[in-house]
């Protein structure tokens, strides 16, 4: 069985070259899997930390203090801003992909790469800035389009 699975020859009629937009949409599809792992390790997180539910989910952040005594977390984190804020990036990145499939029918994967790169720059900036519930929830909406136009490619 000479070769197996691999190619043992050719393959030098093809000019590859290095060119700063395939290292960028590389980044970028990296960057896709990464941030959509993250966020899933990262929102879990966050979303049980006292400071953050102070801030932007005051009503959870009081049941949470009351209940503290009880050894269960049913329903201590039932609120439906708490659920949006969750859900919207998983929401988001399923609507993005058909978009994004015409977006790289069109003008091809590595300018959709590059679009998705912006939808994330773009929800972490939304994120960080984050004074209120609708500005958290748009940087996920953006964070979401950025993982569904990355995991698309």
């Amino acid at each position: 069985m000479a070769g197996g699975a691999f190619a043992t020859s050719g393959g030098g009629e093809f000019e590859a070259k290095i060119t700063p937009i395939v290292i960028i949409s590389c980044i970028m599809a990296a960057t896709g899997g990464l941030m959509f792992g993250y966020d899933v390790g990262v929102s879990g997180g966050v979303t049980s930390m006292p400071p953050f539910l102070k801030k932007f989910f005051p009503a959870v952040y009081r049941k949470t203090v009351l209940e503290k005594g009880l050894d269960s977390n049913y329903c201590k984190y039932d609120n439906q801003g708490l659920q949006l804020f969750t859900s919207s990036l998983y929401l988001a990145g399923l609507t993005s992909t058909f978009f994004a499939s015409y977006t790289t029918r069109v003008l091809g994967r590595r300018i959709t790469m590059l679009i998705a790169g912006f939808f994330f720059i773009a929800g972490v900036i939304f994120n960080a800035a984050a004074q209120n519930l609708a500005m958290l929830i748009v940087g996920r909406i953006l964070l979401g389009c950025g993982v569904g136009f990355a995991n698309q490619v």
